[in-house]
């Protein structure tokens, strides 16, 4: 049996002090078992002892800034530099991708030092039979270093559930909307678009997964109607603002590139045919992605109604729930946001706002989505680009809220504007009788 961590590595050692500053809980977990004797250098174990004692007064894992205040009170200088130097390194490693094998294993050999000096002082203690005290000892070191998540205690966790970290968001690019969502779709939770056929919910969709890659995230973006290119063609028409028809003539392949290199985040389209696909499907595709070092901060399915369950179902509307369900299921299980789109049911097409009660297959897909909206846009609203957002459901702020909108179906663009606004006024002032007039003269014209 390994007795020092020195068996495992440099790097192993470092990834573990990367843990305990990053991983709150990991800390609480481990405080009772972790020995900075355990480390093979002063640095490493100086670094714990200080980790060890911050958590001790103060309850939470210390910032940078705390140990760069502890740092210079090191009066040996070779100390110090050392210390700096794997505090460097533990930085580099907080995208690390096998941090929870680290963790893992951390706490797998710190309870076997811990039963293993158990089972040591219990020599004498056999000798003497005390056996109760044999029995306690075993007892806590069997019980050290188990998790100690209770869950959120609401009394004492105030701060807590007010930090940045309580509820992590991926904000959808439109102001309007995130303000309403507290920040956009955050961790574990599923929001949803929900239109007519060709109405503009796939560049609803695009939109949202272009706004997250202008964050820097990295987005999955599964599509089971559209050619993955057509896909990625339509996203170069959303950061180019050139209708994508347009973007095949060479003289804005320049422009294009120029953009599309700068984009901070990381796009992935998948394309599976029609019905082919289940939550598991998509399930076995994103660990292949984390494996290539490529984890999602955002997934888009386009579009849920498309998929299969993954257990077998009787009907068409206890499949459409349960692909929900799933859906929703995979946000909690990789702790990242999910979009997906709807079709609405006939009513749909001749709604001037389009709700709840329009949507196709199952009503249960409102109950198991967290934030739904929908676009409608009659005949008159695609000859003059506008259109109505209306948000369904909310769990985060409030919701029968209809935005008077501009879409832009030619490169995506979609503005959202407040009923009151000048632009609301704007949109809401034009007749459809107008519209067809004067769409109708145009085409008369060109003839």
């Amino acid at each position: 049996m390994i007795d020092r961590l020195d068996g495992y590595g440099y790097n192993f050692q470092i990834k573990i002090i990367t843990c305990l500053l990053k991983d709150r809980m990991f800390l609480h977990q481990v405080s009772d078992v972790l020995n900075p004797s355990y480390f093979e250098s002063e640095a490493s174990s100086w670094i714990i002892r200080s980790i060890l004692h911050y958590w001790n007064d103060y309850r939470n894992s210390p910032t940078l800034e705390v140990l760069k205040v502890e740092v210079e009170k090191i009066s040996i200088e070779i100390l110090k530099s050392e210390v700096v130097e794997r505090l460097k390194d533990a930085v580099k490693n907080f995208d690390a991708t096998d941090l929870d094998y680290v963790k893992e294993q951390t706490l797998d050999f710190c309870k076997n030092q811990t039963l293993k000096k158990a089972i040591l002082d219990s020599v004498d203690l056999l000798k003497t039979g005390e056996y109760d005290k044999i029995k306690y000892k075993i007892d806590s070191a069997i019980k050290s270093g188990t998790d100690r998540n209770l869950g959120h205690l609401y009394t004492s966790e105030i701060e807590d559930r007010y930090s940045e970290y309580a509820r992590n968001t991926v904000a959808t690019g439109w102001d309007l909307l995130d303000k309403l969502m507290d920040g956009g779709l955050g961790k574990g939770e599923l929001g949803a678009v929900m239109a007519p056929a060709g109405i503009g919910k796939s560049w609803m969709l695009v939109s949202i997964a272009g706004n997250a890659l202008k964050q820097g995230k990295t987005v999955i973006y599964y599509t089971m109607e559209l050619n993955p290119y057509y896909v990625g063609q339509r996203f170069d028409a959303w950061f180019t603002g050139v209708p994508f028809q347009n973007l095949k003539d060479t003289q804005y392949r320049e422009r294009l590139n120029g953009i599309v290199g700068s984009i901070p985040g990381e796009l992935i389209v998948k394309y599976y045919p029609t019905k082919s696909p289940s939550v598991s499907t998509l399930s076995a595709h994103i660990e292949k992605c984390i494996m290539q070092d490529k984890k999602p901060d955002l997934i888009v399915v386009d579009y849920a109604d498309l998929m299969r369950a993954s257990s077998g179902v009787s009907d068409s509307e206890s499949e459409s729930n349960q692909i929900y369900v799933e859906l929703r299921g995979l946000a909690g299980e990789y702790d990242i946001p999910v979009w997906t789109a709807s079709q609405t049911n006939r009513g749909g097409l001749k709604e001037e706002v389009i709700g709840g009660d329009n949507i196709a297959s199952s009503y249960r897909k409102l109950a198991h989505s967290d934030f739904m909206m929908s676009l409608s846009r009659k005949v008159e609203d695609k000859m003059s680009g506008t259109g109505r957002i209306h948000i369904i459901k909310n769990r985060f702020g409030a919701d029968g809220i209809t935005f008077p909108s501009k879409v832009n179906t030619f490169n995506g663009h979609i503005e959202l504007f407040e009923a009151n606004s000048e632009g609301g006024r704007e949109i809401q002032s034009i007749k459809p009788e107008d519209t067809v007039r004067k769409t109708l003269a145009e085409k008369f014209k060109s003839l």
